[in-house]
């Protein structure tokens, strides 16, 4: 089983009746995407709780190996031969899936949950959302222009 990933929350009430995960994107972390929550002007709205998982830091082989944070290795970035890891992105799919139990568990069910995601964190975020065994709220998602097929 995976562990649960670190994440920073925010929560715009108590008793939030709604969640967004967002994914940041390669070398970024939970931090990345954070401060736009107070720019969203949700005070009249529903609670929502956000959670901006950070990614594990791995060798990612496009950059030379350097270690960063990242949601899956990139292999290579040729214009005609694109290659990521895509078992990392099923254990990272996994990951997210975990989240969206616990948001089960405080009482946020499927309908109620969207996932967010930058470049490889909406990779991820598609992938997670596309393959789910129930509906999810909705995806909201900027994804690179890697072709794999994770199902």
């Amino acid at each position: 089983m995976v562990q649960l990933l670190p994440a920073i929350e925010v929560v715009t009430t108590n008793n939030p009746q709604y969640a967004v995960i967002w994914l940041h994107g390669l070398g970024a972390d939970g931090s990345d995407f954070e401060p736009v929550v107070s720019e969203l002007g949700l005070d009249d709205q529903p609670g929502i709780r956000f959670i901006f998982p950070h990614a594990p830091s791995m060798p990612v082989t496009c950059n030379g190996g350097y270690v960063m944070p990242a949601w899956y290795d990139i292999i290579t970035l040729e214009k005609n031969s694109r290659r990521v890891d895509e078992a990392g992105i099923v254990h990272s799919r996994q990951a997210i899936r975990q989240l969206i139990e616990r948001e089960n568990q405080r009482g946020i069910p499927c309908e109620r949950i969207f996932l967010a995601g930058f470049s490889q964190g909406g990779a991820v975020a598609y992938t997670t959302a596309w393959t789910h065994s129930e509906k999810l709220a909705g995806l909201i998602a900027s994804q690179p222009t890697f072709r794999f097929s994770v199902c």
